[in-house]
């Protein structure tokens, strides 16, 4: 089951996200210490700004993505794709795929023309599924992130759903 989830989602959101964090570190720009200091109140206000979905499996949390929809009026067509994760033990089955399907529809019915976003270089499994899934390589950020003192480049991915 995938759902959007609603401000009363505080801690499935929490429960999935530092998951993430935690099992994924170099995968994000944020880090844990980013999101512990964060209060209940801007837990919620994230739920409010801008679209998270979560996969369910038996009622647990095992799927991420948000939707951070550009607001300038020339440019709110576009949203770019951030905080995807899967738990381990689910990748593969599927659930990506799901997920990121019902992203795109919920994308396409609120107006939304083009979905970005930016993967390692060194996430080459998240590549080839972005690649797969019909989005193209546009650019590099080189950079992009700086993790552990390393510098690492980010790849600029696009896909048109209009």
């Amino acid at each position: 089951m995938i759902r959007l989830l609603g401000t009363d989602d505080v801690d499935v959101f929490r429960q999935i996200r530092m998951e993430a964090l935690s099992a994924e570190p170099a995968a994000f720009a944020s880090s844990t210490s980013d999101w512990q200091q964060m209060s209940e109140d801007a837990w919620r206000q994230r739920l409010l700004d801008d679209p998270v979905f979560v996969s369910f499996d038996g009622g647990e949390p095992v799927a991420i993505m948000g939707l951070l929809r550009q607001r300038a009026s020339k440019m709110v067509h576009r949203a770019t794709i951030i905080m995807v994760y899967v738990r381990k033990e689910m990748r593969g089955t599927g659930v990506a795929g799901s997920l990121l399907d019902f992203v795109v529809d919920y994308a396409r019915e609120n107006g939304i023309r083009q979905l970005e976003l930016t993967a390692s270089v060194e996430n080459t499994r998240a590549i080839q599924f972005y690649r797969n899934a019909g989005f193209a390589d546009v650019g590099l950020i080189p950079a992009g992130v700086i993790d552990g003192g390393r510098e690492i480049d980010d790849l600029i991915m696009v896909r048109r759903i209009a």
